[in-house]
């Protein structure tokens, strides 16, 4: 039975292939792909992690078999039909095409683990996850050689490498590194969004045509051994190389000197524009970040992966040099294609986007029109080319990993603690909200939300606290009703809120 799983897990369509070390993340290439599956299936049997997987496994093979039906039942007359309509939806999608836009995605290698690489360098050799003893927010490089990668709970982490040393997060020490990072961003877009504190979509449109008429002194500048980027000559060590190697094998991210005493000098161009703006970061906090630049924000996210780490990657701003680029790009590789939009449309035969394409008439009578709209644009490399601004925001989150708890005071507790930063967060931004919503994730690794809508719009901590302390509470004892205590001491420990991972999201 153990071999024939195995076997399934590696073909990709079996019962147990929801277990599979999904690889596309960068630094993962090459790996022993079917080594490390064996592991982590062997690893996880009888975990509550399997547990959980195999009941989400289980669930999607029904939606599945849900499909197949509803494929079966297609009729000539329906597809044609629905041909047209594709065929109709795809030249008025072309007509709206826009290629006038210059969007940058822009994401810090491996943040949390090069923040702790940077600040204690003996680390910068040794496989290393950031995380707590049961959940990996993220690895580093030398880790994503042995299949470790975020969100793996530790106990299969250290599994796949024993040697893997875990440092906790601290993300005070990461969020002061990322406004380092968002005062240079604000320079070549001050309405920048950032997604999280790695990463942001900017739009240099305007930048790269100011920056045509540009004199060399604003394009220019100096290697140096410090944290803050300056304009001026350093006084010691003009050309020290900043950078320290964090990632193996990767482009330089410190352009050649091309000018007097570690004088750099930056061209008038997107690229160069980027180049410069990773130059920065670098010599701002010693870390190194990707890039992608493209006519859209799908295709730029797509693109910040190319040439991951520190590397950066640009589709020319032609309709043909985006349709070569998606038509071997697997759907994985595409925002918002997750595990389980992957299994479904890989069931149709579906990998690629050119696949997505040429069975959008199956796709347009199987799914709902939101979800087919979406995969006919990404088949034609179409993605948003305006990025809403903090004004537009629909809402703002706080969130932290921590080891479990049963304690209901030090749950109360943390939860003040996360709206508390959440109240900070708002207030800085000058929004107020009228939903408060917690996410949380207990033992069994099912993830709870929970949401109410108050009267009135809020924004201070105890505003925002009464609400998501009754919210927790509700969730408590509903737990308390399904497991109470004169029951097993297994159904006991299945029943408490031992989370691991709590956020709380603040809808404006």
């Amino acid at each position: 039975l153990d071999f024939l799983n195995i076997q399934k897990l590696n073909e990709g369509d079996g019962l147990f292939s929801w277990m599979a070390l999904n690889d596309n993340k960068a630094g993962m290439e090459g790996i022993n792909r079917e080594k490390i599956n064996k592991i982590i299936l062997e690893a996880s049997k009888g975990s509550k992690f399997y547990e959980n997987e195999l009941k989400k496994e289980q669930q999607v093979n029904q939606r599945i078999e849900k499909m197949m039906l509803q494929k079966a039942q297609i009729t000539e007359q329906q597809f044609r039909k629905a041909e047209g309509q594709v065929e109709k939806l795809t030249a008025d999608l072309e007509r709206g095409r826009d290629l006038g836009r210059v969007v940058v995605h822009v994401d810090m290698d491996a943040f949390y683990a090069a923040v702790e690489m940077r600040d204690c360098p003996e680390l910068k050799d040794k496989p290393l996850g950031v995380g707590s003893w049961r959940l990996l927010s993220t690895s580093n490089y030398h880790a994503r050689k042995f299949g470790v990668r975020a969100a793996m709970p530790t106990f299969i982490a250290k599994k796949l490498c024993p040697n893997l040393i875990i440092v906790p997060l601290n993300f005070d020490k990461y969020r002061a590194t990322s406004a380092e990072v968002r005062e240079i961003f604000a320079e070549y877009d001050p309405n920048f969004l950032p997604m999280s504190l790695d990463e942001a979509y900017l739009d240099i449109t305007d930048h790269v045509m100011h920056r045509q008429s540009w004199p060399e002194s604003m394009r220019t500048y100096y290697l140096h051994s410090g944290y803050d980027q300056a304009r001026q000559r350093p006084e010691e060590q003009p050309d020290a190389d900043l950078s320290l190697d964090l990632f193996e094998d990767s482009p330089s991210a410190s352009p050649s000197v091309s000018g007097p005493a570690g004088a750099v000098v930056f061209g008038t161009c997107a690229e160069e524009a980027v180049r410069e703006m990773r130059f920065r970061i670098e010599q701002k906090t010693m870390l190194t970040a990707s890039a992608g630049i493209a006519p859209n924000m799908m295709l730029a996210k797509v693109c910040s992966d190319k040439n991951k780490p520190n590397g950066q990657y640009r589709i020319p701003a032609e309709r043909q040099a985006v349709m070569d680029f998606v038509k071997n790009l697997p759907i994985r590789k595409v925002p918002g294609i997750g595990k389980v939009t992957e299994k479904m449309l890989s069931a149709l035969g579906i990998k690629t986007c050119a696949e997505l394409h040429q069975k959008g008439a199956l796709l347009s009578l199987l799914f709902s029109e939101t979800s087919f709209h979406h995969f006919l644009q990404i088949s034609l490399g179409l993605g948003s080319t305006h990025i809403n601004r903090d004004g537009e925001r629909k809402s703002m989150s706080t969130e932290r990993t921590f080891a479990e708890m049963s304690s209901v005071e030090e749950q109360f507790r943390l939860c003040r603690e996360l709206c508390g930063d959440l109240a900070n967060d708002l207030q800085k931004e000058g929004l107020k909200g009228r939903t408060v919503t917690v996410k949380l994730k207990n033992v069994n690794f099912e993830v709870k939300t929970r949401a109410l809508t108050l009267s009135s719009v809020v924004s201070t901590e105890e505003e925002i606290f009464a609400a998501a302390k009754d919210l927790l509470k509700a969730e408590i004892d509903h737990m308390r009703l399904c497991f109470p205590k004169s029951e097993t001491e297994e159904h006991n420990e299945k029943g408490s809120i031992k989370a691991c991972h709590f956020v709380l999201f603040q809808y404006t």
